[in-house]
């Protein structure tokens, strides 16, 4: 996946990350770039620092410091040679380029009334990788089926950062919009009309309003929205079935959710938490599972052997932790990519 993004790195960085091991490369999930400290690379859920000679080593003391100049001309060309182009997104903190690639900054904030207005003197890149895994919830999706409406059942996907939420509700949206529905009678029903709200332009990545993933043919994205006027835009101009939004938390998520839930559209969304103990502490999400608005929630969590899942319906019925029994370790994509589902 390194190819992916090996053209915002500068000459010295791209010919190091180079000479990993391939099998590294193919698995690399995030480069973390800091200015006069030690290069950090994440994949298969591991984390490893780079010396010189592209060994990595779990210990900092001989890895590679990016210099300031590397660091400048990374950011020069993540913004395109154009700070103030990309001024909204320095003022949240990160950048996502062409095809999904989301980079994250650190560095000196610049204050207006009290609110972040912009970030200088940039001397941290944390570069996450987007990937498109086909079939990545095809050992999930039986179990979240509503059969009397013949959709997927409104769900809420939790998980800490970098456990594959994103990849996961990407193709759940690609799925449900081509009708590939798993097993059974289920086979028969139509594909539904899908509504994406993509705040941060990971799920689809859009280029100039044009998904360059697979997210199926009856699907409507809305392209560097915020989430919640995002979803209420859809529902008013393009009827959605079904509405898929990444990490909720806010108020007026939890409004447009609502809306959205009595409108009669199911609701698919993911939201940074440990488990449904830890969003029970954030108030907006407790008061949406306390009110029945989802009809069930999805536990993610990365292992060893694997992804795992526990499902909680909300009903009170709770399934055990399951893993996918071809699941390979420590690879979502290994664990995603033998179980396709087949179009029918």
């Amino acid at each position: 996946m390194l190819s992916h993004v090996s053209h915002l790195l500068p000459l010295e960085l791209k010919r190091l990350l180079d000479g990993l091991p391939a099998e590294v490369k193919g698995q690399l999930e995030e480069i973390r770039i800091r200015e006069n400290r030690p290069l950090e690379i994440a994949y298969s859920g591991q984390s490893r620092f780079v010396t010189p000679d592209s060994a990595l080593r779990t210990d900092a003391d001989h890895a590679v410091k990016p210099t300031a100049e590397q660091c400048r001309k990374l950011l020069e060309r993540i913004t395109n040679y154009s700070l103030y182009a990309m001024e909204e997104e320095l003022r949240r903190g990160y950048i996502t380029v062409s095809g999904g690639h989301r980079i994250g900054l650190a560095g000196r904030t610049i204050l207006d009334g009290g609110s972040v207005r912009g970030i200088r003197g940039i001397g941290g890149f944390n570069i996450r990788i987007a990937r498109e895994v086909i079939g990545a919830a095809s050992h999930l999706l039986p179990k979240l089926l509503d059969r009397a409406r013949a959709t997927i059942g409104s769900t809420l996907i939790l998980a800490p950062p970098q456990q594959g939420k994103t990849t996961l509700i990407r193709d759940i949206a690609r799925t449900v919009s081509y009708g590939s529905w798993p097993g059974g009678e289920s086979l028969k029903w139509r594909g539904r009309k899908v509504g994406i709200v993509d705040e941060r332009s990971e799920i689809a990545a859009c280029v100039r309003g044009i998904p360059t993933f697979d997210v199926g043919p009856r699907t409507d994205v809305m392209d560097a929205c915020p989430k919640a006027e995002g979803m209420m835009m859809l529902l008013r101009s393009m009827s959605p079935e079904v509405l898929v939004v990444d990490e909720i938390g806010r108020l007026e998520d939890a409004e447009a959710i609502r809306e959205a839930s009595h409108a009669g559209v199911h609701v698919v969304a993911t939201a940074h938490a440990y488990d449904i103990h830890d969003a029970k502490g954030r108030p907006e999400l407790f008061k949406l599972i306390q009110e029945g608005t989802f009809a069930q929630v999805v536990e993610l969590k990365r292992t060893p052997e694997g992804i795992m899942h526990r499902i909680i319906q909300l009903g009170g019925q709770q399934a055990a932790p399951q893993r996918n029994a071809e699941a390979q370790p420590q690879s979502l994509l290994s664990f995603a990519g033998r179980n396709r589902l087949e179009e029918p």
